[in-house]
C-alpha cells in the first residue's frame, strides 16, 4: 500500500493563519495605539523607538508563517522565488517617476495579489516595500508603516481576485483597476495615521486627546482633504491607468505559471510496502511486462509518470 501525502499533512503545530492573523493585528496595534497611549513626542520623532520594534515583530510574522507553508509542503520553493522576483521588480518600479506623483509599485501588487492569492499578495506587498527602501534609501522610521500598508493593499487584492476570476477578463481587469482606484486614497489615508496623532496641539486640523470616535474621524477627514487628497487623486488615477494597460497581459502570464506554483503530492509507501507488499509502481511494471516493449509501451510509460511542478503529464519524444 502506498499512503498519499497532500499539502498541510507534512508537520503539526498551528496554522499559517494564525501567523498572518497576528501580523495584520500587529499591524493594527502599531497604527492606533498613539490614540490610546498620547505620547509627549516630537512630530520628527513619532515612532523612532517602537518603529524598529514592529518591523522586527512584522518581519518575525512572516518568516514563521513562510516557513511553516515550506515545512508543511502548502508552498513550495518555486512560490518563494516568484515572489523574490517580484518583489525585487516592484522595487525597481518605484523609482519611475509617473506624472502626478503616481507610483508604479501599486499596480503590481494588484494584479500579483488577485492572480495569486491574498497570502502571496499580502507578502509580496511586504517584500516589495522592503526592497524598494533597500534600493532607493528610504529607511526610516515609516518604514514598517509602509510595509503593512502595502501588504494589506495586495492581500485585499488577493480576496478580489477570488471573486474577479470567474469574469471575463476584461471585466476582471476594469474591477481591478477600481480596487487601484480606491486604494490610491486608502493607502494615503492609512499613511497618515502613522504620524498625525503626533501632530497633537499643533492646529486646527491636529489631533486632540478626548476628542472621542466621531470627532476625531471628522478632524481626520479635514486634516486629510486638506493635505493629502489632491495628491492621492493622482496617484489612483496613475494605478486605475496601469492596471487597465497592463492587466489583461500580466494576468494571463501569472496565472499561466499558477500551476506551477501549486504544492505537489508525495507518495510515501507504509510498511507493508517495505516489507515486500505490491506497490502501484509494481503493479505497473507488472502491466509493462504483459503489454511488451515496444515504442507504444514506452509511450504509455512516460505517461503514467507523477505530473511534474506545474501538474503537466510527462510526454513521449514528439512524433516525427
Amino acid at each position: 500500500m502506498t499512503t498519499i501525502t497532500g499539502p498541510g499533512s507534512r508537520a503539526g503545530g498551528p496554522p499559517a493563519s494564525l501567523f498572518y492573523g497576528l501580523l495584520v493585528v500587529v499591524g493594527l496595534a502599531a497604527f492606533l495605539y498613539p490614540f490610546w497611549i498620547p505620547a509627549e513626542t516630537a512630530f520628527s520623532e513619532a515612532h523612532a523607538a517602537d518603529a524598529p520594534f514592529v518591523a522586527a515583530g512584522v518581519g518575525l510574522l512572516a518568516v514563521l508563517a513562510i516557513s511553516l507553508e515550506v515545512r508543511r509542503g502548502t508552498t513550495t520553493g518555486a512560490t518563494i522565488a516568484v515572489l523574490a522576483v517580484l518583489s525585487a521588480m516592484a522595487g525597481v518600479l518605484r523609482l519611475i517617476d509617473l506624472p502626478g506623483g503616481g507610483s508604479g509599485i501599486f499596480f503590481l501588487i494588484v494584479l500579483a495579489g488577485a492572480a495569486y492569492g491574498p497570502r502571496f499578495g499580502l507578502l509580496l506587498g511586504l517584500g516589495s516595500m522592503a526592497t524598494s527602501a533597500l534600493i532607493t534609501g528610504g529607511m526610516g522610521p515609516w518604514l514598517p508603516f509602509q510595509m503593512l500598508a502595502l501588504a494589506w493593499m495586495g492581500a485585499g487584492a488577493g480576496f478580489l481576485g477570488r471573486l474577479t476570476r470567474r469574469l471575463p477578463i476584461g471585466l476582471e481587469v476594469m474591477a481591478l483597476a477600481a480596487y487601484g482606484w480606491i486604494w490610491g486614497f486608502v493607502y494615503g489615508a492609512i499613511m497618515n495615521i502613522w504620524f498625525w496623532p503626533y501632530l497633537a496641539g499643533q492646529g486646527a486640523l491636529a489631533w486632540e486627546p478626548g476628542l472621542g470616535l466621531a470627532g476625531t474621524l471628522e478632524r481626520y477627514w479635514s486634516f486629510y482633504t486638506v493635505t493629502s487628497l489632491a495628491w492621492d487623486a493622482a496617484a489612483a488615477l496613475t494605478n486605475a491607468v496601469l492596471i487597465l494597460v497592463t492587466g489583461r497581459v500580466a494576468l494571463r502570464t501569472f496565472r499561466r505559471f499558477e500551476a506551477r506554483l501549486a504544492p505537489g503530492v508525495v507518495l510515501e509507501p507504509d510498511a507493508g510496502s517495505e516489507r515486500g507488499g505490491a506497490t502501484p509502481h509494481d503493479a505497473h511494471a507488472a502491466a509493462d511486462a504483459d503489454h511488451g516493449d515496444g515504442p507504444e509501451h514506452d509511450e504509455r510509460r512516460l505517461e503514467r509518470q507523477p505530473a511534474g511542478l506545474g501538474g503537466a503529464s510527462v510526454r513521449g519524444p514528439a512524433e516525427g
